[in-house]
């Protein structure tokens, strides 16, 4: 039986239309040769130069079609230079995230023996982790919505038990298949800035409990406020 699936593509500003062309050549050639699915992909307007043509970063229509597609092919948004009139940059990507809370950013990160790096590895070493950065909270809350007088700005930052609780268990959970593939020991690091903000306290405290279901895993909050990095982020990683 052939699966079909339907792709919402966002061909994105500045050097997106250039990456997504040949992206979607290669898939349609992929779906072509495929026995088991095909693949129909709709090109989707938004992002900055659409603003510009008609005052509309995310028509209502391409939100609905986002909302309807199987999955979602977006590429780079937003230009310097066009901007909403509060100074802020194009950037339907984050509403995209919010509205069908797509909380867990997730980042491969990967360097292979033999591969070019600036980077000096000794002889043989590699680098194979993943960042999983929470993409809807922390100060993404307050998008469109801070307060700026001549004086000062204010953003509101929220963390939410629910995201929390659906980060961490999605960060648990591609730990123990990255173990199972032998790709890392099955250990998550949970980044944050707890030792000064009450609300990543309380992000740290809903990881510690996550971190108590799984036994066959490592969890590890930083215990250093010297290494704790100021962001929303939690990794899971194979360390060298």
């Amino acid at each position: 039986m052939v699966q079909k699936f339907e792709i919402a593509v966002f061909e994105g500003d500045g050097i997106g239309p250039e990456i997504t062309a040949p992206t979607c050549e290669l898939l349609l050639h992929l779906s072509k040769r495929a026995k088991t699915y095909n693949l129909k992909l709709t090109p989707v307007p938004a992002g900055a130069a659409h603003y510009v043509k008609t005052g509309q970063s995310l028509p209502p229509a391409s939100m609905q079609a986002a909302r309807e597609a199987d999955a979602i092919l977006l590429s780079a948004m937003g230009l310097p230079d066009v901007r909403y009139p509060d100074g802020t940059e194009i950037s339907p990507q984050i509403e995209l995230r919010k509205a069908l809370s797509l909380f867990a950013g997730v980042r491969p990160v990967t360097l292979r023996a033999g591969q070019k790096t600036p980077l000096k590895l000794p002889a043989g070493r590699e680098i194979d982790f993943v960042l999983i950065r929470e993409s809807t909270e922390g100060l993404f809350f307050s998008q469109g919505c801070g307060e700026v007088t001549e004086d000062a700005a204010r953003e509101t930052l929220q963390i939410t038990r629910k995201t929390s609780e659906n980060l961490f268990r999605f960060a648990f959970s591609l730990a123990r298949s990255r173990k199972a593939e032998k790709r890392g020991p099955g250990r998550v690091t949970c980044v944050d800035k707890a030792n000064v903000f009450r609300a990543f306290a309380f992000f740290r405290e809903i990881f510690g409990q996550e971190a108590a279901r799984p036994p066959d895993l490592q969890a590890d909050p930083p215990t250093s406020r010297d290494r704790v990095m100021p962001t929303h982020l939690p990794c899971f990683f194979r360390p060298p």
